[in-house]
């Protein structure tokens, strides 16, 4: 069982940055890809970027490549997402999820892969 909690998420205007934080419970953390997904008001959930067990492997949606970044530091059981160059059109409200398989074994850009969630976060950027 893993539990995850989002922060760092705020209000920022157009060309600004954020980090979003996702903290896991649980001594499993180091053996879950990792993905960040994110819902605008009225729209399906998406995928952002996932990152594999040890980092060494990250993929990222087209509209967030170059700009975004994920990262991970199993000792502190946490997940990062560095946004920069933030647009109007990236205000959602943004969630960390987890699986225990393998990146390249199942879907990582399909919400309904992942096993666990956090509540999410909400990003607000204004133009």
């Amino acid at each position: 069982q893993v539990q995850l909690v989002e922060s760092g998420g705020g209000l920022v205007q157009a060309g600004g940055s954020l980090r979003l934080s996702c903290a896991a419970s649980g001594r499993t953390f180091s053996s879950h890809v990792m993905g960040w997904f994110r819902q605008a008001p009225g729209k399906e959930r998406e995928f952002v970027a996932a990152i594999s067990w040890s980092g060494g492997m990250t993929y990222y949606a087209d509209s967030v490549q170059g700009r975004f970044t994920i990262s991970r530091d199993n000792a502190k059981n946490t997940v990062y997402l560095q946004m920069n160059m933030l647009k109007p059109e990236d205000t959602a409200v943004y969630y960390c999820a987890a699986d225990r398989r393998p990146l390249g074994t199942f879907s990582y850009y399909s919400p309904g892969e992942y096993d666990y969630w956090g509540q999410g976060t909400q990003v607000t950027v204004s133009s």
